[in-house]
This record gives structure tokens, sequence and C-alpha cells, in this order.
């Protein structure tokens, strides 16, 4: 093979494999597996958020894509709660309270509707947000659409945290 052909090749191959890591950090996904600390997760970035929220105080675990716990040393968060459709909006400031953890309290209850969303910056790191619901029920899978789907490993289509 030539160089250029090794080139186009290798360059195609990085394009697709990050197709497939944008969709794997859906919802779904995260709903569907069990989250480190018993929160609701989600993406944010070069983050992965695990959300713990009861009245009057949340908790943020910070990771990285591989759910490897990373330092909030010198680091800030902020947690805004909408706690019902009156889009009433709460800001609560979140501060380091361990190795991976900021954490926040105020004057919010959180029901099956409240929505939260969490932004977190890191030193030498942009500003990085995620929605969460944190009481919403989880979705059941239906046994149809799971068997219509074809499954090359069992990842569940999230295969590139093995490839770190």
């Amino acid at each position: 093979m030539n160089i250029r052909r090794v080139t186009t090749l290798l360059i195609s191959a990085a394009l697709a494999s990050m197709s497939l890591c944008a969709g794997a950090h859906n919802e779904e996904y995260f709903d569907s597996k069990q989250s480190p600390h018993g929160g609701q997760m989600r993406m944010a970035g070069p983050y992965h958020l695990e959300l713990i929220a009861k009245d009057k105080e949340i908790v943020v675990y910070v990771m990285d894509h591989a759910d490897t716990e990373l330092s909030v040393n010198g680091g800030s968060g902020k947690a805004t709660i909408q706690t019902d459709r009156t889009k009433t909006k709460t800001s609560v400031k979140l501060e380091q309270a361990g190795d991976n953890v900021l954490k926040g309290s105020g004057d919010f209850s959180i029901t099956s509707e409240t929505v939260i969303t969490v932004f977190v910056e890191l030193p030498e790191q942009g500003a990085h947000a995620a929605s969460f619901t944190p009481l919403k029920p989880k979705a059941k899978p239906s046994k149809k659409a799971n068997s219509a789907k074809p499954q090359a490993d069992s990842s569940k289509g999230h295969s590139h945290h093995m490839q770190h």
C-alpha cells in the first residue's frame, strides 16, 4: 500500500469511530446502566457526571468517560434547579466536598418534574453542562426493540470505553 492509501484509511477509521462514540452517550444508555453511587448519570463534554439530588442537597460525582474519578480540586460548579412547570429556578453553588465530588445546598424540593442543569468547570478545561431529571422513572426497554437491534458485543453499543 502506498502512504496516501494508508493515510486515507486511517482518517476514515478515526472519523467512523468518533461518530460511534458520539452516539453512544445518550440518556437511554446512561439510564440503562448502574451508576457507581446510585444517582443519575449524564455526559458533559469530557466528563461523566453522576447526580444525587434530594430536598435541599445536590451531590455531583465527576468522572472521565471510563468512569474513573477525576479530581475537582480548583474546580467549581453550579446547579440550576427548576422544580415545576412555573419556570421558577433556584441556583446553588457547588463546592468541592471530596476528591471527585462537588456538593451544594439550598432551599428547594425535588419532585418528579424537577429538572436540574449542572455546570462544571475544572482547571484548564472549559465549562461543561448536563441536564438531569433525577426522579423521572426509567423507561423499560421493550423486547421487540431489543431483539431488532443487532449486538456486536456485550457492551450495548458502548465499546469505545474498552479502547482507553
